[in-house]
């Protein structure tokens, strides 16, 4: 797997790091709150676990997961729910977890939908934000980093259900994906 990886661009450490900041964050916003955090999978899964460790307030968690990519590396833009959540949101603080926030489209989708639902309060919290490819509006109010136009792998990030578990985030080399 580390021989397809270009360059390491965030590392464990780092992620560590930041991940800290953002639950503390988290648990000052939230302090006595019903807090809700809403993973989207599978992307999220490394960052949801790491960031309720660093929660100190109490919270429960969900996952859903969605869809607009297949097995391609663009989105398609067609958003489908494949796991909705198993309990109810409504009047309850939350907080989406995202892996990264890229063109935007899903993560829009995903927050009208929960909104739906009337939450007393709808955040999104984003390890990665790719500014340069944004193509909805989208605004959240936790990011860890802003990063470049690069494929990314690792850290919950994946190429055809792969390098998920590098714990570290890597830029593919292109020749993997091309």
């Amino acid at each position: 797997m580390k021989e397809d990886i270009k360059e390491v661009l965030l590392t464990e450490g780092q992620l560590g790091e930041k991940i800290k900041e953002i639950g503390t964050k988290i648990s000052r916003d939230y302090a006595g709150k019903d807090l809700v955090l809403v993973g989207v999978l599978k992307g999220s899964v490394m960052f949801m676990a790491d960031l309720m460790k660093q929660i100190t307030i109490p919270c429960s968690m969900d996952f859903m997961a969605v869809s607009s990519y297949g097995s391609s590396t663009k989105s398609s833009g067609v958003v489908r729910i494949l796991k909705d959540l198993d309990f109810e949101i409504e009047g309850k603080d939350v907080v989406i977890v995202e892996d990264i926030i890229d063109s935007g489209v899903t993560l829009k989708y995903l927050k009208e939908y929960l909104d739906a639902r009337k939450p007393k309060s709808l955040e999104i919290a984003s390890l990665l934000n790719k500014p340069d490819r944004r193509k909805a509006e989208i605004h959240a109010k936790y990011i860890g980093f802003d990063v470049p136009d690069y494929f990314l792998v690792g850290y919950g990030l994946d190429y055809a259900e792969k390098y998920r578990n590098l714990p570290y985030i890597g830029i593919l080399k292109e020749e993997v994906y091309k």
